[in-house]
């Protein structure tokens, strides 16, 4: 662990100088890693894994489409890829990685598989933590561990090929074997973790829950929406609306947050903009901080969870998610994205 200063609050943290690769090889060199799942996360991380040497098999229901994605990155039926059953039995880390209601269906198959010492690893809290909704109460003589990274498993693979690493977090609920802690931190960085911050499966949930309705997923495509219908309401062009709206933030200011932070990219940007965006920033501060207040309070609470359990269940679930995106992907907004978007100068272009 070391110690780093976040705006004057202490944080104990895991880098790979601390924990380098080569300790996490050793740590994990007479485990058997069962990625129990090979969804988004799940391929990903066995991936990152197996690239950086780690021994690891998947399970996965035979004759899906990620069966046939699986043998096709490379797992060979028999040898590293089973089904999802003998994944589990083979494995002394079962790295559950399906979704939440996907856990709570397969748990008692997944339990049955574990044995005195075994790790139970997860990237998300909620099975156990909402263990009145799913039933995922862990026998007390194997580790529970859990590291969660903070973005989609699309970017766990694309930033561990670029040699960068996506951030995660760890948490420890249940240490029967006295090296948790070593496993989690091993598994962190087997996966490509940037660095590793401590947190409880509590928090991690709440915090995950709260993050994905809110900035990073429900909240941006909710204002989004609202100031291109505004700006479309009061006469302005489809290219303009988006331009102003989605395009600017994706190819040019979040850019400049992520290099150097908020303060950076208002300095880089006119005076007017500064002036006008420190102004509003408070007024919609005030305006959705009870939002989120009343977001966390119905995470806490497993209001959430149990929405997601319920929906999730119901017969013409996946039929009525498709309906729902297909919704937002044919909305003027959004097809006007893929009209932008094709209009990006190439590389090529830019070097002619």
């Amino acid at each position: 662990m070391v110690e780093l200063d976040f705006g004057g609050v202490k944080e104990n943290v895991v880098t790979r100088k601390e924990f380098t690769v080569e300790q996490a090889q050793k740590a994990l060199q007479s485990e058997v890693i069962a990625t129990l799942g090979y969804g988004i996360q799940g391929r990903s991380q066995a991936l990152n894994m197996r690239d950086q040497g780690i021994k690891v098999i998947v399970g996965q229901r035979q004759g899906s489409k990620t069966w046939a994605l699986a043998v096709e990155d490379g797992w060979v039926p028999g040898q590293t890829l089973f089904t999802v059953e003998e994944a589990a039995q083979r494995g002394t880390i079962k790295m559950f990685l399906l979704t939440d209601a996907g856990q709570k269906e397969e748990w008692p198959q997944v339990k049955k598989s574990l044995k005195k010492g075994d790790a139970l690893y997860v990237s998300h809290g909620f099975g156990v933590v909402f263990k009145e909704q799913t039933g995922i109460i862990p026998p007390e003589d194997i580790d529970v561990i859990l590291v969660a990274p903070k973005g989609s498993g699309t970017s766990v693979r694309r930033n561990f090929l670029n040699g960068s690493g996506i951030n995660s977090s760890f948490a420890i609920f249940q240490n029967a074997t006295g090296k948790a802690e070593e496993r989690a931190k091993a598994m962190g960085i087997a996966i490509g973790s940037g660095y590793l911050f401590p947190t409880t499966f509590e928090k991690e949930t709440y915090s995950d829950l709260t993050g994905e309705r809110g900035t990073l997923m429900g909240a941006l495509a909710g204002i989004i929406e609202a100031q291109y219908t505004t700006l479309r309401e009061h006469g302005h062009s489809p290219s303009e609306a988006f331009n102003e709206t989605v395009e600017e933030l994706t190819q040019s200011l979040i850019r400049l947050v992520d290099e150097n932070g908020m303060d950076w990219m208002y300095n880089n940007c006119s005076e007017t903009a500064r002036i006008g965006a420190l102004r509003w920033k408070e007024r919609f501060r005030s305006a959705t901080k009870p939002v989120f207040e009343s977001l966390y309070e119905l995470t806490a609470t497993g209001e959430e969870a149990r929405i997601v359990l319920e929906r999730s269940k119901e017969t013409n679930y996946k039929q009525k998610l498709a309906d729902e995106l297909n919704n937002m992907g044919n909305s003027e907004l959004w097809r006007t994205g893929t009209t932008v978007r094709s209009l990006r100068p190439t590389k090529q272009q830019n070097k002619e």
